[in-house]
């Protein structure tokens, strides 16, 4: 067999292989190589499953109550939480907050939706949750609605 290495070349490879040959523990603590396998992956914050607390106030009879929602698959104690996950999907986008309040500085109408209030807290897409909901003017309003079916409707279907 003709070596295509030089001489310093095979050297530098030997050692190479030697010092990562020296990296493999050789101790009986160690961890057979089929029962690592078995061992599932490090759980990172961010492959945390989604699962959200949504407690809801003061929108209506059968809407006031504590529902949680896990996506990914949908389950729950919340009335859809097959709708839930498939609206926050959809508005879940790269560099936004599908949670965000209203821009301070936004003009807003001066309607009142009613005293409906929700606070989501948890998990989503891997970044913590904590926002408050109200329907205390268009703004607040429309971002309610957005969030309907996660949030109930006031004064609609349960």
């Amino acid at each position: 067999m003709v070596s295509v290495l030089p001489g310093a070349g095979r050297r530098l490879l030997w050692a190479s292989l030697c010092a990562a040959a020296s990296l493999v523990p050789l101790t009986a603590t160690a961890v057979p190589a089929a029962a690592a396998r078995a061992l599932p992956p490090p759980v990172r914050p961010e492959d945390a499953p989604d699962h959200l607390t949504v407690v809801v106030r003061h929108a209506g009879a059968g809407r006031d109550g504590t529902y949680e929602v896990s996506c990914h698959p949908a389950a729950g104690r919340h009335p859809d939480a097959a709708g839930a996950c498939r609206l926050l999907d959809e508005h879940t986008r790269w560099g936004r907050d599908p949670f965000a309040p209203v821009p301070s500085g936004t003009t807003c109408t001066m309607l009142y939706g009613g005293p409906a209030t929700a606070r989501v807290t948890g998990i989503w897409a891997g970044r913590p949750v904590d926002a408050t909901y109200d329907r205390s003017n268009g703004c607040e309003i429309g971002r309610w609605d957005r969030m309907v079916p996660l949030l109930p409707k006031p004064g609609g279907p349960v």
